[in-house]
């Protein structure tokens, strides 16, 4: 999808950060909607046609489909930077579902598709939503129990099935739609990517799930898919292959998420640091206080920590996605945690402009919390995590490592 490091030198990388950060500071935040309130449309075109003027649109897309091409290794400065507004990555276009979409297309896409797909929902023209969550008791955390079907018809596929929690689809143009398959032709039974246009007479866009986040534009909606039929070059990839896909797009989406919440925590301790350094308490600035250094600090803390573990994992998705895929469950598991910690302790050092609507902080707060569930909950990833590092501790020991428990004849 993007476009070769070797294009990339540090410099070009800083200028773009500094571009995005000035436009960020200097055109984003201007435009903020009341805390609480989502981004209107017409807003939302003007600061993309700003972000194509001041050449920072679609960071993470090839310059082939009109993006900037920057690896994924280097996504995050620039996501962080355009995270310091909530209403940042949606002028740059590369906000959730739209940017994880993007990415996938892009890697198993066919050129037909990227060029309906892909190319106009790069520039901004489209919007899309993934389904891939269902009612109880089909796919939510466990993917593997997905209900929803798509069954061979002549000349395509005919879906029905029952979504829930389809961020962005009361906006969306079009649906990428995890589906069962039966084995057919020679490709194994098992889940199937499908491209869904949501105009098809047999979708329809249902109740709207009301969330505490708002962030996301098009909300979070039902969508149901009625004896809904599809081309046979609906098929994103490969039939039966819908699983192993889904991890080609979660593992970096949970980690570009972690990128831009981790830039709304700098904003929060920003606001918090302007706070204390002019508000005086028990004859001394707050910033001199103890409690007020240990929160601080603090939240310095898990900032950095959540920095590290982004890049780490960054890289390793660029040279192994697999293991790539499987720290983004340790990043999006302490990020999500980190991000809430930060925020409540500025919203804490702000006293009762912090949980009021004078100061974003409180509506931060209602964004980020969710993190901890979307993406999978992070009791689902961490019960993942531990899985991996007691199977390869157990692998490592059968192949001659020590086993480090044993303790002697102790009586």
């Amino acid at each position: 999808m993007t476009d070769s490091p070797s294009t990339l030198s540090p410099e070009h990388l800083e200028d773009l950060r500094l571009r995005t950060r000035n436009f960020i500071r200097s055109t984003v935040i201007p435009a903020e909607p009341h805390p609480g309130e989502a981004l209107d449309a017409a807003t939302r075109i003007r600061l993309q046609m700003a972000a194509k003027e001041a050449g920072i649109f679609a960071p993470h897309v090839s310059t082939r489909y009109g993006g900037q091409g920057l690896p994924i290794e280097h996504w995050s400065v620039i996501f962080q930077e355009a995270g310091y507004s909530l209403i940042g990555p949606s002028a740059l276009n590369c906000m959730a579902p739209d940017e994880g979409n993007m990415h996938m297309l892009a890697l198993i896409g066919t050129e037909e598709q990227k060029q309906r797909y892909l190319v106009p929902l790069a520039n901004g023209d489209t919007r899309s939503c993934f389904g891939m969550t269902e009612p109880h008791p089909g796919a939510g955390s466990d993917p593997a129990a997905l209900l929803t079907t798509a069954t061979k018809v002549d000349g395509g596929w005919s879906i029905t099935g029952h979504k829930r929690f389809t961020s962005g689809a009361l906006l969306a143009d079009f649906c990428i739609v995890m589906t069962r398959t039966e084995a057919v032709g020679g490709s194994p039974a098992g889940a199937t990517m499908l491209l869904v246009d949501l105009a098809n007479p047999g979708v329809r866009v249902g109740k709207l799930i009301h969330t505490m986040d708002r962030a996301i534009d098009g909300g979070h909606p039902h969508v149901h898919f009625e004896n809904c039929v599809v081309p046979d070059s609906a098929v994103l990839g490969e039939v039966g292959k819908g699983f192993t896909y889904a991890q080609v797009r979660l593992g970096p989406a949970r980690l570009t998420h972690c990128m831009r919440w981790l830039g709304l925590a700098r904003r929060s301790l920003d606001i918090a640091l302007d706070r204390i350094e002019r508000r005086e308490i028990f004859g001394s600035p707050m910033k001199n206080l103890g409690l007020a250094q240990e929160l601080i600090a603090q939240c310095v803390i898990d900032i950095e920590t959540s920095d590290a573990i982004i890049t780490k994992t960054a890289l390793l998705l660029a040279t192994d996605a697999k293991a790539g895929s499987a720290l983004s469950s340790v990043a999006k598991v302490y990020v999500s945690e980190a991000v809430c910690r930060v925020i409540d302790r500025c919203v804490q050092l702000c006293g009762g402009d912090g949980v009021s609507d004078d100061l974003p902080l409180a509506s931060y707060l209602n964004e980020v919390r969710p993190f901890r569930i979307y993406d999978g909950s992070n009791e689902t990833h961490k019960w993942a995590i531990s899985r991996r590092a007691s199977a390869r501790r157990a692998a490592a020991v059968a192949a001659g490592e020590p086993y480090l428990a044993d303790v002697g004849d102790e009586f």
